[in-house]
């Protein structure tokens, strides 16, 4: 099944995300962050899910926070990994609502990211001690899964990492699965998966100089929940996919149909509707 994130589209309210989404023909949809608080959120969403027949999931910075942080259920500011726990839990809680089976959130990493810093260049900071910062992460896994009880599915995404942060940090990676070597930094509970966000592992496998097509197959069995978008190797700039590209022939090597799939595409509805279809090709191709 193909979703679409909401945050491929610029929209104030996520009711207005939906909507367009909507209109344009897709009704699998990832709800993720990029849009403002709303106390009323969830029965909106409610009531469209109803009269449209949406197919939700909830993604990592969604439900959007009254107060912005930055998510790092690894950080050891006891306020941001207290603000972090609670905030998985209430999208689990939003999830069994809205009838949304999956939800993902990121792996960890060993600074406090300033909320105007993400998806930029992050000034260098002190490290997390490496062994402290896991031992958080572990424990707040182990809270989630307990919480969750086997309600819906859990999954950890890989992080990217930039070359411009790499550089940052003087070639060294302060976040948490990168790659499927710090993959393994961190124990996860049994119902807690991986979801692989390709374009994420594009840009790490650039930065720490591994190929990426066999990190991509080192990973891809572990999970069924990928996301999907392209880019220059450099940033994450969640471009389409497109048929001939790099990430379009590693995907076509070693695609199997039965995925569940999220597109985040910013760059355009003719992108995001043509990595649909590039995704649909490809599902077709394999069945």
């Amino acid at each position: 099944m193909i979703y679409i994130s909401s945050s491929c589209v610029k929209a104030t309210t996520i009711e207005d995300a939906v909507k367009t989404l909507v209109h344009e023909g897709f009704t699998n949809i990832e709800l993720s962050g990029g849009t403002r608080y709303d106390e009323k959120a969830l029965d909106k969403l409610i009531r469209l899910k109803k009269e449209y027949n949406i197919n939700f999931l909830l993604h990592n910075y969604f439900p959007t926070p009254a107060n912005s942080f930055v998510l790092n259920l690894a950080s050891l500011d006891s306020e941001i990994s207290k603000y972090s726990l609670e905030h998985v839990k209430k999208a689990i809680d939003w999830s069994v609502e809205l009838n949304a089976k999956k939800y993902a959130f990121h792996a960890g990493f060993l600074i406090n990211i300033p909320v105007h810093q993400i998806g930029k260049k992050i000034e260098k900071a002190q490290l997390f001690d490496l062994q402290s910062a896991v031992n958080k992460f572990e424990k707040n896994l182990d809270a989630i899964d307990e919480y969750n009880n086997n309600r819906i599915q859990l999954y950890i995404e890989n992080n990217v990492l930039s070359q411009t942060n790499y550089e940052s940090f003087d070639l060294v990676d302060p976040f948490f699965f990168t790659s499927s070597k710090n993959a393994r930094l961190f124990r996860k509970p049994n119902g807690v998966n991986f979801l692989l966000d390709a374009a994420h592992l594009k840009v790490s496998c650039n930065s720490l100089s591994l190929n990426f097509e066999d990190e991509f197959k080192k990973l891809y069995n572990q999970t069924d929940y990928f996301h999907i978008s392209d880019n220059d190797g450099k940033s994450d700039s969640n471009q389409g996919l497109t048929e001939g590209s790099e990430l379009y022939d590693v995907l076509k090597k070693n695609w199997k149909p039965g995925k569940v799939v999220t597109i985040e595409v910013y760059s355009g509805m003719n992108d995001i509707k043509n990595t649909h279809r590039v995704l649909e090709k490809l599902n077709n191709r394999n069945e």
